[in-house]
């Protein structure tokens, strides 16, 4: 028999880990690239919708995931100013009844951490630490990647998860000038027990005001409530999700909306602020034995809480087409794209 594919993974993070545990299970041999000296993912919360739970169920990681999500009864939307609410839909067991699967909120370095326990069970040695990818090289028998201290490894497919400032997208594909769409995000973390009472509902809530918008929602069994705000400005255009501003900066940002806004914001700790930065969507992401996965390809703006979700989703189908055409590898990334 023919030996397993090798696959090698620049990027360590939500997406690529998930691509690592999915060929994994279907036999397929992987090596994780990343470029941080240790693990640990940056971020706050996220939400994943019931099509990225059917990911990660099917993945086995349903019974770890209860232990640290975070699932909301339902949505709703509030006025800038007087507060009003509006109820927008039911979630909890309305969308497992719906979909079959929930609907839950989770802290990144929670889910980043099932998701290395789940790979090192199956290969202990798999994710490669301070491993900076900067390109790759191919030809008909295989595909290597090269890193940023001159070292090399060659497999059968290299595949870029290597996020929205992808070096793989760069080499393969030249640069993409983003474009700044007038927004800056702000976000932040507060303990639950530093709130208000009435704002300990378990819901998400997305505030609308003029020139902005605040979504938030509680991580980790409702212990953190997770804070994300954005804003229309034209002064700050650095994306980085690890630039620090202040509670006061943000506060100025939302100056006159609701008392609870401003109760929330008071209680941030270190609040981060980036800019939000749109591309043109790629009409290609896989040439030859190379392939890109998650924001290294189709980067998406967080109003529809679908981007980690649509990385969990890349992950998965790239190993279902690696398994069904292992004997023809750029067919197989050719299908998955």
């Amino acid at each position: 028999m023919a030996a397993p594919l090798h696959v090698l993974i620049a990027g360590g993070g939500i997406g690529g880990l998930t691509a690592a545990l999915s060929l994994l299970k279907r036999g397929i041999d992987v090596d994780v690239y990343e470029q941080a000296p240790q693990l640990g993912e940056i971020g706050a919360g996220f939400q994943v919708g019931a099509n990225g739970a059917r990911v990660l169920f099917a993945l086995g990681l349903e019974e770890r995931l209860r232990q640290v999500y975070s699932i909301p009864a339902g949505k709703e939307v509030r006025l800038w100013n007087s507060g009003q609410t509006w109820k927008l839909f039911d979630l909890g067991e309305a969308t497992v009844e719906r979909y079959g699967f929930p609907y839950f909120m989770i802290h990144r370095a929670d889910m980043h951490a099932v998701l290395v326990e789940a790979v090192r069970a199956l290969k202990p040695d798999a994710i490669h630490l301070n491993a900076r990818a900067v390109g790759c090289e191919q030809d008909a028998a295989g595909a290597s990647l090269r890193f940023a201290d001159g070292g090399k490894v060659r497999g059968d497919a290299v595949v870029g998860a290597d996020g929205v400032h992808s070096a793989l997208r760069l080499d393969l594909f030249g640069a993409a000038a983003p474009r700044f769409t007038g927004c800056v995000a702000w976000r932040g973390l507060v303990p639950a027990e530093r709130l208000p009472a009435h704002l300990l509902r378990p819901v998400g809530t997305n505030w609308i005001g003029p020139g902005g918008h605040i979504v938030h929602y509680f991580l980790r069994r409702g212990e953190l409530f997770n804070f994300v705000a954005v804003v229309e400005r034209d002064d700050w255009t650095v994306e980085s999700w690890t630039e620090r501003g202040s509670a006061e900066e943000c506060a100025a940002d939302f100056g006159g909306w609701h008392e609870d806004v401003q109760a929330i914001i008071r209680e941030l700790h270190a609040p981060y602020k980036w800019a939000l930065l749109g591309r043109e969507p790629m009409q290609t992401w896989s040439l030859g034995r190379a392939t890109l996965l998650g924001d290294a390809c189709h980067p998406t703006l967080p109003f529809l809480a679908q981007g980690a979700g649509m990385a969990i989703e890349d992950g998965y189908i790239l190993a279902r087409c690696l398994e069904a055409y292992a004997d023809d590898v750029p067919l197989a990334l050719k299908r998955y794209e």
